[in-house]
């Protein structure tokens, strides 16, 4: 048995047994980068036009769109229904095998078929084919072998077709599957377009994911409110201010008049570069220190808005404010940061 490659890439040692591996690799993705190659290149032909009528049949399906694959065309149809999914087109897989039991059920006419098959003559495949018909169920195919059962059957037919697989003997389904799933990304990301799914529309299906944090969380979600607010007026001598900023534990202090609305802020930065040019702060009231006419943001705004705006004016916290310019929050990067904001 060969001894395993090292996990240090960078200490492979220079055998010939090495390099020989190394050149199976390169070969591989070689096989693989031009099986996708050439299969963009068919796309301007017939095959592009089929591609596009999938897409006008899936969009026009007001049920879903069912996959079904065996083995490892299987395996590309679950990751095919979950890109689907996921992007805006409504979409499940179901196993052929299970089907013949029961699963077929989850079918309905108002559905489309995408069944996936190199060769296109899967036994669990092809048995459903006279049900499905029956059913009245428009069925697309993804299939290598434009002759065969299952490309007979189907009303469209995507071709997968690939020159060789990457596999030295030409048996194990790689360039083959991987054929499979880029047509079925090239097919997702079109259906995307055509229906103008948006970055928003992508965080509501992924809400747990840094995206959805980013896109559906809102200031007023992560801000500070009430009594947790550091806020004083303008006449607060020095020393009241600096308690208030200490007690709060924000970095920074908004002042506002009676109303609350906001004057100006001070913030531990300030306070660094007055000492730094030798201001004596001990007889200083609020509005003699703070800087006036700070950066706000509303607290119905997504947070990553409050992110944009503290980036550009290069500040780490902001005062939130309703219309009317009264203060209900404040926020700082430490927030957005146990947010996952950023």
């Amino acid at each position: 048995m060969p001894k395993p490659l090292p996990s240090d890439q960078a200490t492979l040692p220079e055998t010939p047994g090495a390099q020989a591996l190394l050149g199976l690799a390169q070969r591989a993705l070689q096989i693989e980068a031009q099986a996708l190659l050439d299969l963009r290149d068919r796309l301007a032909g017939a095959p592009g036009r089929a591609l596009l009528a999938a897409v006008h049949c899936i969009l026009a399906c007001p049920g879903r769109v069912v996959v079904m694959g065996m083995g490892k065309s299987g395996h590309v149809g679950r990751k095919i229904a979950a890109t689907l999914a996921s992007t805006g087109t409504p979409a499940m897989f179901v196993h052929p095998a299970e089907a013949h039991h029961g699963d077929l059920g989850m079918v309905t006419p108002s559905d489309v078929v995408l069944a996936l098959s190199n060769s296109g003559e899967s036994e669990e495949l092809t048995g459903l084919l006279p049900v499905l018909k029956r059913l009245g169920v428009p069925m697309i195919a993804i299939t290598g072998k434009a002759e065969s059962s299952l490309a007979r059957h189907a009303d469209i037919v995507l071709d997968s077709a690939v020159a060789q697989e990457a596999c030295p003997l030409n048996l194990a389904p790689t360039a083959s599957t991987t054929a499979q799933l880029a047509l079925g990304d090239a097919l997702a990301v079109v259906l995307l377009e055509a229906r103008g799914f948006k970055a928003e529309d992508f965080a509501r299906s992924h809400p747990g994911g840094s995206l959805g944090r980013r896109l559906l969380t809102h200031v007023r979600d992560v801000m500070r409110a009430g009594e947790a607010v550091p806020a004083v007026g303008p006449d607060t001598r020095f020393g009241d201010l600096m308690r208030e900023m200490s007690a709060k534990g924000l970095g920074a202090a908004a002042v506002v008049d009676a109303a609350r609305h906001v004057l100006g802020i001070f913030t531990d930065g300030d306070l660094r570069r007055k000492i730094e040019a030798g201001v004596d702060l001990r007889d200083t009231t609020a509005r003699e220190v703070m800087t006036p006419r700070p950066a706000t943001i509303g607290d119905d705004l997504l947070a990553a808005e409050a992110v944009a705006l503290m980036e550009a004016r290069r500040i780490t916290t902001v005062l939130v404010v309703d219309a009317q310019g009264v203060l209900v929050g404040a926020l700082n990067t430490n927030d957005l940061m146990r947010a996952k904001v950023i």
